[in-house]
């Protein structure tokens, strides 16, 4: 089993873009910053806020990349180079249009599914065998899939996608502990 050692979550810079839904990924990292004592600082080699946090002695960095989402892989593969972080290592937390607002599930390796920060992150490290912590948003009834995206939730939605990402939060001790496989099952069941 490879743990992982760097979690990245995926969103937009700007404060115009804080609080819509292609940001849930910066969410995420967010609340593990939160719960664990996280600072983020700006980084300019890599592109990002930076932070890290200690599990059982060992480090796990957290970073949210400054580019836009089409262009996030370069900052995150700028992380794994430095610290030597190997794909398998690496948890993308990410919206998901394919699951509604308060679903949320682990997945390791697979496409990018037309996601442009999976895109990215899948062209800059010539792999895409990382861990996927995919948070749904759901599909909008109609209109555009990008006006979407960088809408705001409304209130219920903002609330299942809150719960969802404190539930994986939960189980992130025993992601790092005992390995993707048994975060899932337990993450998937209480999804189910």
């Amino acid at each position: 089993m490879t743990e992982v050692t760097l979690i990245a979550g995926l969103g937009n810079p700007g404060r115009q873009y804080e609080r819509t839904r292609h940001n849930a990924g910066f969410w995420f990292v967010d609340e593990v910053a939160r719960r664990e004592g996280a600072v983020l600082r700006w980084e300019a080699r890599f592109g990002g806020w930076l932070g890290q946090f200690f599990h059982r002695g060992e480090a796990v960095r957290l970073f949210k990349p400054g580019q836009f989402m089409n262009r996030s892989g370069g900052p995150v593969a700028a992380v794994c180079r430095y610290f030597g972080i190997e794909a398998p290592q690496l948890l993308v937390a990410h919206d998901e249009l394919d699951f509604p607002a308060g679903e949320v599930r682990l997945k390791v390796d697979g496409g990018h599914g037309g996601h442009n920060g999976l895109r990215s992150i899948v062209q800059h490290l010539g792999r895409r065998d990382f861990v996927r912590l995919r948070i749904g948003i759901g599909r909008p009834r109609h209109g555009s899939v990008t006006d979407y995206v960088l809408g705001r939730p409304a209130a219920e939605e903002l609330a299942a996608i809150t719960a969802a990402i404190s539930r994986a939060a939960d189980c992130l001790p025993l992601l790092l502990d005992e390995g993707v496989e048994k975060a899932m099952n337990r993450l998937h069941a209480q999804t189910a």
